[in-house]
C-alpha cells in the first residue's frame, strides 16, 4: 500500500510551522509530505512596514523554505483553488497556469488571508495594499518617487497633493506603516532643498474609536501621542467615503489631495474556505478545538482561515486572533494531530495563551506589553525587534534582517528608488486574485472520477 500523503496549503506562519514539525517528528516512511505554494520561502509579515520605509531589504524577510538540508517536503509551486473534502482532492493552479488534481489522505489548510476591502468606490482601482512582499517594495518606490516628481513640478496644487499621503487602519500594520514611512520622508526631505517641508502630511485613519484597542488604552493613546508628536494626524472614527486618483474623500466630509492612499484596514479568510461548502464564522471555517473539521475525515485548517475556539480566555464563543504568534503555535499542533491520527492515537486541543504584543514606530519608538507589561521608548524597541528578530526561522534571515537594523541605524535611511515597478500599477485590484478560486459545484465537477492516493 503506498504511503499515505498529506498536503499542506499554504507556506506563512502556520503552514511552515506544520511542515517543520512533521519533517521532524515523522520517519521517512511514515508519510509522503507536500506544500502548495506559490512562492518557495515563508514572508514575515510583521516587518513588511520596515521593508516599505527601506530599513530592510525585502530579501531579508523572505526566508527561503529550500534552504534546509534535511528539508524532504514536495514544493508545488502554485496555489489551491478548490477542495472537494469528499473526494479528497485538492484543485492546484500551478505557477505554469495548469489545473491539475492532487489527490491526498490528509489535507492541513492554511492558506492565511487577504487584504478585506468593502464597497467603497474607487478604493481597488486606487488603493494600495501591504499585505506582500511586491507590494510593500512598490511603496517604497511609489512615496520616494513621490518626492522626485513633486520637486521637479512647477505646479504648487500638484505639490501638494504628492506630499501628502493616507493611511487606512489603526492596528498594527497601519500605525507601524504610517509611523515608519513618516519617518522615511521627514529624513527625505532634507535632501530636497526646492521642497518645503512643511507641504509633507501623513493622514492616518481608522473607524474605530482608538488606535491598537489590543494594546489597552495607556499604550494605544502613548502611540498617538508620539505620532502626534511627529506631526501624523490621526483622525479616529472616520474612513474613506471615495478615493480617486488624485485626492481621497474621507467619510466627515474631508477631501485630502493625494497621489497615495495605504490600504491596511483589516483582513479576511482565503477565498478557499469557501470552496469547501463548510460552515463558517465571519469567512473563517468552523473547526474543533484540536483544528479539525467536523464532520470530515483528515481535514484540519488553522490561522487566518480557521476559527480556532480560544482555550485560554475561558470564554464559551471566544476565538483565537488572527496574528501570527498563534499561527505558528498552531502549526505545530496540527502536525502533532495529523501524526497522531496516522498513529491511531488521540488527538490533543489547542491551547495557548498570548504572550504579548510589539510595535515598532522606527528609530527609537516603541510601544510594547509582553507578559503584561507596559513597556516605551527605548526598552519598548529593544523587546519588539528581540522579538521579531528571535522568530525568523533561519540563521541566514536573522543575519540579513540585523545587518540591515545596524546600518541603518549608523548611516541612516537610503533615498534610492530602483525604478524596476515604476509602470506597474501594484493597486488593490493587482493583488486581489479573488477570481481565480472555484465554486463549490465547480470543486466537485472538476475532481469527479480522481481517486485518493491509498486506494
Amino acid at each position: 500500500m503506498a504511503r499515505p500523503k498529506i498536503l499542506v496549503v499554504g507556506a506563512g506562519f502556520a503552514g511552515v510551522g506544520c511542515i517543520r514539525r512533521l519533517e521532524r517528528k515523522l520517519a521517512a516512511d511514515e508519510a509522503d509530505i507536500s506544500l502548495v505554494t506559490p512562492v518557495s520561502y515563508q514572508l514575515y509579515l510583521p516587518l513588511l512596514p520596515q521593508v516599505a520605509s527601506g530599513v530592510l531589504t525585502p530579501q531579508s524577510i523572505a526566508v527561503s523554505l529550500r534552504r534546509s538540508r534535511k528539508y524532504r517536503t514536495r514544493i508545488i509551486p502554485g496555489g489551491a483553488i478548490g477542495v472537494d473534502v469528499r473526494a479528497k482532492v485538492c484543485v492546484i493552479r500551478k505557477i505554469t497556469g495548469e489545473i491539475v488534481n492532487e489527490p491526498y489522505d490528509y489535507i492541513v489548510l492554511a492558506p492565511g488571508s487577504i487584504t478585506r476591502t468593502f464597497d467603497i468606490p474607487g478604493l481597488v482601482d486606487h488603493a494600495r495594499g501591504l499585505k506582500t512582499l511586491a507590494e510593500a517594495a512598490y511603496i517604497r518606490d511609489h512615496v520616494i518617487a513621490q518626492l522626485d516628481l513633486a520637486d521637479a513640478s512647477q505646479d504648487l496644487g500638484e505639490r501638494a497633493s504628492r506630499l501628502q499621503f493616507v493611511v487606512v487602519g489603526g492596528g498594527y500594520a497601519g500605525t507601524e506603516a504610517a509611523a515608519c514611512l513618516q519617518r522615511l520622508t521627514n529624513n527625505a526631505v532634507k535632501r530636497y532643498p526646492r521642497l518645503d517641508p512643511g507641504l509633507i502630511r501623513w493622514h492616518l485613519i481608522d473607524i474605530a474609536p482608538r488606535l491598537m484597542p489590543e494594546l489597552g488604552e495607556k499604550l494605544g493613546l502613548s502611540a498617538q501621542k508620539i505620532l502626534r508628536k511627529r506631526g501624523v494626524e490621526i483622525s479616529l472614527g472616520v474612513s474613506v467615503a471615495k478615493a480617486g486618483p488624485e485626492e481621497v474623500t474621507f467619510t466627515d466630509g474631508r477631501v485630502i489631495p493625494s497621489r497615495t492612499l495605504i490600504w491596511t484596514a483589516g483582513v479576511a479568510a482565503s477565498p478557499l474556505v469557501a470552496t469547501l461548502g463548510a460552515e463558517t464564522i465571519r469567512g473563517r471555517l468552523v473547526v474543533g478545538a484540536d483544528m479539525t473539521l467536523p464532520g470530515q475525515d483528515g481535514v484540519f485548517a488553522l490561522g487566518d482561515a480557521a476559527a480556532v475556539p480560544d482555550l485560554a480566555k475561558g470564554e464559551e464563543d471566544a476565538l483565537c486572533p488572527p496574528t501570527a504568534q498563534h499561527a505558528t503555535r498552531q502549526g505545530r499542533a496540527v502536525a502533532d494531530n495529523v501524526i497522531a491520527t496516522l498513529r491511531h492515537q488521540p488527538l490533543k486541543p489547542y491551547a495557548h495563551k498570548d504572550l504579548g504584543l510589539v510595535v515598532d514606530l522606527g528609530g527609537k519608538d516603541a510601544v510594547s506589553k509582553p507578559l503584561g507589561i507596559e513597556l516605551r521608548g527605548l526598552p519598548a524597541q529593544i523587546v519588539a525587534r528581540g522579538y521579531h528578530w528571535s522568530a525568523l526561522r533561519t540563521n541566514v534571515a536573522k543575519t540579513r534582517v540585523l545587518t540591515n537594523w545596524v546600518l541603518n541605524a549608523v548611516a541612516g535611511d537610503d533615498f534610492v528608488r530602483t525604478g524596476f515597478q515604476a509602470r506597474t500599477p501594484a493597486t488593490l485590484r493587482d493583488f486581489a486574485y479573488i477570481d481565480v478560486y472555484l465554486t463549490p459545484d465547480q470543486v466537485r465537477e472538476h475532481t469527479a472520477g480522481t481517486s485518493t492516493p491509498t486506494e
